[in-house]
C-alpha cells in the first residue's frame, strides 16, 4: 500500500463540503480542515502511486472550490 497526504487550497466557504465528501471515500483514511496556507488535508491510501494520482485527478481536482493541491507521498 502507498500512503500520501494531499493538501488543498479552497475558495471561501468550500472547505467543510470537501472535507465531508473526502471522508466518505474508501481511499481516504482521514480528512480535516486545517489552518495555514491550505484549507483541507487528506490522508489517502491506495495500491500504487498511480492510483493516488488518479484519485487526486478524478475526485479532488474536479471538486467544486479546489484552487490548488499539493500531494506528499510517504516514503518510509
Amino acid at each position: 500500500m502507498v500512503r500520501a497526504y494531499v493538501l488543498m487550497e479552497m475558495s471561501a466557504g468550500r472547505a467543510n463540503e470537501l472535507a465531508r465528501f473526502l471522508s466518505a471515500q474508501d481511499e481516504v483514511r482521514d480528512a480535516a480542515r486545517i489552518t495555514g496556507p491550505y484549507d483541507v488535508i487528506a490522508e489517502i491510501e491506495a495500491d500504487s502511486v498511480e492510483s493516488i494520482v488518479g484519485f487526486v485527478e478524478s475526485r479532488i481536482h474536479t471538486a467544486p472550490g479546489v484552487i490548488r493541491t499539493m500531494t506528499c507521498a510517504c516514503i518510509g
